[in-house]
């Protein structure tokens, strides 16, 4: 059985390590596909509305007793009562059915009359309310506003945080990643977009900023005692900082993702359309597209994007001309024959740890550690004062 919390301690130590990095192609390429698609969903399937942003009469029939080919009897209906245009019915709950449809103010009696009889339940049953689509254009207005303001605070605040523009850059491209996405699933597979979804989205993106930056965070410690230790390279130190927070985020989007997925299972056999499904369908493929982001792009491209530094190149430099040396006279823990990080010195003369090795034989040393510090040995007392 997996110890999965001996797992999380070696990621955090560095004795087990998954090559973000290296790897940057090969996750981007994956994103690039999922981001072409969401674009194919949006520009070619395109959004489906709710009937707050485009306007139009809903109504609801309750106290169904026989809901089957209930969309046909709905499309029957409105046709009767002489209105044109798309029909979009849904079960709402266990016997109510709501019918959308084309604004249809001077008919919206010969409609609610229709569907009673095609439904067989009295008029009083049926309800009817028109919406107009200045609402939801007023909606979607202050929603782009919202959104342009925060990603601008976002980049402010991130630069003076992180105290340089190109995490703000990296932090700010995986929230547009996320965003793309999830609007892109919504457009392929026709989930409709009402206000609470728009709340979602802008819901997603805070979450999606926190767990990159407690991401970051880690990446700014690790690299300034690169930078000052000459231990590892910059991209060595910052894969080492998503390896040590890769469990935090897993956990936190699990205990996240739980309680949103019980929520939309009772949505979508029990409660049907609503706010409350509307809201968490966003926020459950959100915070998945989140964590991707924030582990995958993020620190990845933020590694791309100080690849060419003077400074990043001369730690390079660093720790791959003086690697050898430095592994051979002050590694602070090697490697045995299978891999696995032994601590230096087992015995008082180091013998079990160079085992095995010819003389003058550099000693291995965990892929993390190419330039510790010196060792500092106790000197042992002459005989004459033991």
């Amino acid at each position: 059985m997996i110890n999965f919390a001996q797992v999380g301690n070696d990621l955090y130590t560095g004795k087990r390590s998954i090559e973000f990095i290296k790897r940057q192609k090969t996750w981007y390429a994956v994103s690039a596909v999922l981001i072409a698609l969401a674009l194919v969903g949006i520009f070619v399937k395109h959004l489906n509305f709710g009937i707050e942003f485009s306007g139009g009469s809903e109504f609801r029939v309750q106290g169904v007793t026989n809901s089957q080919d209930y969309e046909q009897k709905a499309q029957t209906a409105i046709g009767a009562a002489g209105i044109d245009g798309n029909v979009v019915s849904t079960i709402v709950g266990q016997n109510t059915v709501r019918v959308q449809s084309e604004a249809a103010s001077e008919r919206t009696d010969e409609a609610s009359t229709a569907l009673a009889k095609e439904f067989g339940v009295p008029t009083s049953s049926v309800s009817a309310s028109l919406i107009g689509p200045s609402w939801g254009q007023s909606v979607s207005q202050q929603a782009i506003q919202g959104l342009i303001v925060f990603l601008i605070l976002v980049t402010i605040v991130m630069a003076l945080y992180f105290r340089t523009w190109k995490m703000a850059v990296a932090g700010l491209v995986a929230l547009l990643h996320d965003l793309v996405i999830t609007v892109g699933i919504y457009a392929l597979f026709g989930f409709e977009i009402t206000p609470s979804s728009m709340i979602g989205f802008l819901t997603i993106l805070g979450y999606s900023l926190y767990d990159t930056v407690v991401v970051f965070d880690k990446v700014r410690e690790n690299t300034a005692e690169a930078f000052r230790t000459k231990r590892m390279t910059y991209s060595a130190a910052a894969n080492l900082a998503v390896n040590q927070t890769l469990v935090r985020s897993i956990n936190t989007t699990v205990v996240a993702l739980l309680p949103i997925a019980a929520v939309l299972v009772v949505g979508f056999t029990l409660l049907g359309p609503g706010t409350l499904l509307d809201l968490s369908l966003a926020l459950f493929i959100g915070i998945g597209v989140g964590a991707y982001s924030s582990i995958f792009i993020a620190t990845p491209l933020l590694v791309d994007l100080r690849r060419n530094e003077p400074a990043v190149r001369e730690l390079d430099k660093y720790v791959a001309r003086h690697g050898a040396k430095a592994v051979a006279e002050r590694a602070p823990e090697l490697s045995d024959e299978a891999g696995e990080p032994v601590p230096v010195g087992s015995d008082s003369t180091g013998a079990a740890a160079t085992a095995g090795l010819p003389d003058g034989a550099p000693r291995p040393v965990h892929k993390y550690a190419q330039a510790a510090g010196p060792r500092n040995q106790p000197k042992r007392a002459p005989k004459s004062r033991r």
